[in-house]
This record gives C-alpha cells, sequence and structure tokens, in this order.
C-alpha cells in the first residue's frame, strides 16, 4: 500500500516478469518518456543476463510493450551498444509531424566489425531502421534529443567507458584513447534531418575553463554526462568529469551550461545532485538535490531560488527526479537500505503520496549498477520504473496516479 496525504493514491502493477531482464535503462528527465506519442507501446529493452558488462557481441533486444494487450512484448530489433545503467538511450522523436514523426524512436548501437558507435533512428509503423547516423572518424552516440525536435546531442561512449565504465559502451573504438582534451570531442550536435554534425563544446575548451578552479593542479582526462536540453531548446545543462576511476587526478564534477550553437559556455557556480531535471516552461531553471532538499536552481542568476515539498514528503532527493509532462508533479526516487521508493508529489496543492520500497540488491552500485530511474508516461498520469523481483530478475513496473 502507498502512504501519503490522503488526496490520491498510488496503484503498482509489475508489467514484465522473468526469467528475462527487461529495463528502459535512463532517467525521465528532459522528457525523456518510454511511452510512444499515442500511448500504445512502451520501449523497452530485455537481456538475458545483468550479472557483467556486456561485450562486444552481446547484444540486448529492443522490445515493443504493448499496453492494449494485456503487456504483450514484441522484440523489433537488437543493439550491441548499451550498458545496464543507461540503456541505450531510447528518446522517442518529438518530431510533431504525424507521420511519421509520432512512431520513430532513437537507440544506439555499434558495429560488430570495427566497434565504432552510431545511432538509429527506428520507425514502429514499418517495423525497420530508416536511418543511421554513422560518423567513421568520430563515431558517437544519442545522449540526449532536444525536447522540440530537430536536433541531437552525442558523446564519445567508448571515452566515457574508458574514463568512467559504468556510463559507457565498454569495447567500442575511441579515436581519443591517449588525448586528454581533444578538440574534436566533446558535445557533438547532429541535424536530424540532414545528418550534419558539429562539436558545439570541445573537451580543449573545457579544460580551459576549468583550469582556475583546480588550484594550480592539472584538469585531469575529461568525459561528459548528462547532456540535458531544456524544455525551450535554446540551452543544455550537462557535467564536465574527470577522476572517476581512480587513476586520473583529483576528481571533478563540475556542471555547466552552453546554448546549443555552442555560444555562452558557461561554468556553473552553484552544483544541484542527483540527476537534475529542466523546470517546465521557457525557463532556465533547474531542479534539483541540495543539502537534503529537492531545490530550484536558476542558471542565468547562479542561485537557489525555490525548494519542492519538504524533507518530511521527498527523504532524500539525491536520487532521480522526473518532472511531469505538464509541469505539475514530480516523482523523485531514492534509496534507502539496498531499496528504493518513489515520492509523488503534486505542485499545485501539495499533495504527496509514496511508494513501498523495492528491493534493488546486489546491482545499486558498481559498474552494473543500474539507477531505478522513474519515468513519466505523456499525459501524468503513470510512472515507470524497474526493480528486481523475488526470481532475480530486473523488471519494470508501473505506478497509476488514482484520484
Amino acid at each position: 500500500m502507498s502512504e501519503g496525504s490522503g488526496h490520491f493514491k498510488l496503484d503498482i502493477q509489475q508489467i514484465t516478469h522473468g526469467p528475462s531482464n527487461h529495463f528502459f535503462g535512463y532517467i525521465g528527465h528532459a522528457s525523456t518518456i518510454p511511452w510512444s506519442h499515442d500511448g500504445r507501446y512502451i520501449v523497452a529493452m530485455r537481456t538475458n543476463f545483468q550479472d557483467h558488462m556486456p561485450g562486444p557481441g552481446e547484444a540486448a533486444d529492443v522490445i515493443l510493450i504493448d499496453t492494449q494487450n494485456d503487456f504483450a512484448i514484441e522484440k523489433i530489433d537488437e543493439t550491441l551498444g548499451w550498458n545496464p545503467q543507461q540503456g541505450t538511450m531510447f528518446y522517442w522523436d518529438p518530431d510533431p509531424d504525424p507521420d511519421p514523426g509520432t512512431s520513430q524512436f532513437f537507440f544506439n548501437d555499434r558495429d560488430p566489425e570495427t566497434g565504432k558507435i552510431f545511432t538509429v533512428l527506428y520507425d514502429v509503423q514499418t517495423r525497420a531502421r530508416v536511418r543511421e547516423y554513422r560518423y567513421e572518424d568520430t563515431p558517437f552516440g544519442n545522449s540526449g534529443v532536444a525536447q522540440g525536435g530537430g536536433w541531437f546531442c552525442g558523446l564519445n561512449y567508448a571515452r566515457m567507458a574508458r574514463l568512467r565504465r559504468v556510463t559507457g559502451y565498454v569495447g567500442t573504438w575511441d579515436w581519443t584513447e591517449d588525448v586528454a582534451h581533444p578538440e574534436d570531442d566533446g558535445i557533438f550536435r547532429v541535424n536530424i534531418a540532414t545528418g550534419e554534425k558539429e562539436v558545439i563544446v570541445s573537451f580543449a575548451q573545457l579544460a580551459e575553463a576549468l583550469a582556475p578552479t583546480l588550484d594550480g593542479e592539472p584538469v585531469g582526462p575529461l568525459f561528459i554526462n548528462h547532456t540535458l536540453w531544456n524544455r525551450a531548446d535554446d540551452r543544455l545543462y550537462f557535467y564536465a568529469r574527470a577522476g572517476w576511476d581512480g587513476n586520473s587526478g583529483k576528481r571533478t564534477n563540475q556542471p555547466f551550461t552552453v546554448d546549443p550553437d555552442g555560444q555562452n559556455l558557461t561554468l556553473q557556480p552553484g552544483f544541484v545532485g542527483g540527476h537534475p531535471e529542466w523546470e517546465a516552461g521557457d525557463t532556465h531553471c533547474m531542479i534539483g538535490h541540495h543539502e537534503g532538499k529537492l531545490v530550484i536552481y536558476d542558471t542565468d542568476a547562479k542561485e537557489l531560488v525555490g525548494h519542492i515539498g519538504s524533507q518530511d514528503i521527498i527523504k532524500n532527493p539525491s536520487g532521480d527526479t522526473a518532472l511531469s509532462p505538464d509541469g505539475q508533479w514530480t516523482v523523485t526516487g531514492y534509496g534507502i537500505d539496498s531499496h528504493n521508493e518513489w515520492a509523488v508529489y503534486r505542485r499545485t496543492d501539495g499533495a504527496w503520496a509514496r511508494t513501498p520500497r523495492y528491493d534493488q540488491r546486489p546491482y545499486t552500485s558498481g559498474d552494473l549498477r543500474s539507477d531505478p530511474a522513474p519515468l513519466w508516461n505523456r499525459d501524468g498520469t503513470q510512472i515507470l520504473f524497474p526493480s528486481m523481483v523475488p526470481d532475480g530478475s530486473r523488471q519494470l513496473h508501473v505506478i497509476t496516479i488514482a484520484k
């Protein structure tokens, strides 16, 4: 049973079952929604193992879960570009054109011969890949799609695997292996229609920006996580990181913002942790964790400007927070004794409810960690999350907000 303020309750249903593992594989921030535009299908991954990082030849199934047919599962493709923590970076194409924009989604893959990463655009109506975004000199994968469509960002997942194994694709081809701060790597931006790519922020630029903050210590080899488009698609938020492999000097975890064309690169002095989320509307504010609270941080003013809920309701917002598409609800997942619970909060009146705890063991840390991230559906009535079940497999569950 859920607990809460009594204004609504949470009904929870397990929708996939073992022995295979089922998961989406990334937090639902920046409108990362598993449901298709018509609400019928949930896109997800299926694997027959979770006890090691996938090697070059170990594919995961790309599946559709039919919400109108008792959650029946259909395998439609495979991917060699995935990991337990971030999956394969699914994102339904938000193109407003209903045909074919509403039926296509992105995921990452790797070439089995060369080990080079690329991004796939898949069409559900034709059950076929309609485009592959391959770049032989700088092979990268999708790391975040513009919320209004038209563009996606890309990262070098081979570099990420080398510098923080849990975030990357092990055994993929890295053209920057011997370069600490390359000019030709960083955040890529891709025009979805033409395939044209450009580096909007390079690691060389980031090293130059970080150097004054490190008290004379050298900037370690850098990688990037979380390229998040805001809802107006006029700003990106990301983390520049170094030293997470234990062998590359001082640990760095510095948030930045930048315009999508690469202008106005800004080191953000305020840090909001967990997996932060953009606020609703045309704002440049982030929602994230600070000193035990779920806070709102203004990236223009570079200061905290508010908070959401209270510590009694959202016990530990250092985990995963996702904002509903209409901006009226937050859901925050956080760990307690290797279990996870999710607090759902209605911003209009402060009503809330909290799920029971779900076991996440043994994959709560290390390279095999899979964040139990919550993900909204398109009308803000349901939330998808993964959790371990008694047979030892990882399965998907749906929270329904019941009035």
